[in-house]
């Protein structure tokens, strides 16, 4: 759902939350956003949620109210648990394209001490096409830091990768056009801007070119197991 231009970024892409919370928790919010000076998110504060910020383009610096302070360029993720509490800014070091996840914490972990893990490209292992910041594609696997069992993969196809059915999640296409098949249904087929949300099934995607001028991109979260959703209140 585009939400235009504010003060702090120059297009705003919502990709999860205007659903509500119940309906997708734990996953609270996606935004991509694209953003330079003088904008950018300066310090605010955020407390009982996860987040996840990818770097698709530019150099993103962060702070923090405890003196930390680390600069994350394209193909960097951020892992950030607020916890009790952070005070914190995100702000451009020129032109930036970021995807940000939110997460819903449970109600014993909102407390917890906050903590950030900044994940370098260069430490990201691959499968071919995919970057795979955490969990499995193909042979290769790779830890998360996250509060929860997750996997988030970055794919530029073309591509193909299994989504088990013991996890459920959703797929996120940048770029070009993949094709999702479900197992007994239909296959379906996305577009750069949309979204697709699913419980546990088994699926199988394809990136492929649209037609035939640039590969696709598109990222893959998923969380482990069927689970319920968090409707503990979310203090953001």
């Amino acid at each position: 759902m585009p939400q235009g231009a504010n003060s702090q970024v120059q297009m705003k892409q919502l990709v999860i939350g205007a659903e509500g919370y119940e309906k997708t928790s734990p996953f609270l919010f996606l935004s991509e956003d694209w953003f330079a000076p003088p904008g950018g998110f300066e310090t605010h504060p955020h407390r009982g949620i996860q987040t996840v910020t990818i770097v698709l383009e530019g150099t993103l610096e962060h702070k923090d109210h405890t003196g930390a302070h680390g600069i994350l360029n394209a193909g960097d993720v951020q892992w950030m648990t607020a916890g009790q509490g952070v005070l914190h800014s995100e702000m451009p070091k020129g032109q930036v394209h970021t995807l940000q996840l939110w997460l819903n914490l449970p109600a014993k972990m909102k407390m917890i001490p906050a903590r950030y893990q900044d994940q370098r490209l260069k430490d990201v292992p691959t499968n071919g096409e995919v970057r795979v910041y955490a969990g499995k594609s193909g042979n290769v696997e790779h830890g998360h830091g996250s509060d929860y069992p997750m996997w988030l993969l970055e794919i530029r196809g073309p591509a193909e990768q299994e989504m088990p059915a013991s996890y459920r999640g959703f797929v996120y296409v940048l770029e070009g056009q993949i094709i999702m098949q479900l197992k007994g249904q239909p296959a379906v087929t996305l577009s750069a801007g949309q979204t697709f949300y699913e419980g546990p099934t088994d699926v199988h995607v394809v990136g492929r070119n649209a037609s035939n001028t640039a590969p696709a991109r598109f990222v893959v979260v998923l969380l482990k197991g069927k689970g319920a959703p968090i409707l503990t209140p979310v203090n953001e």
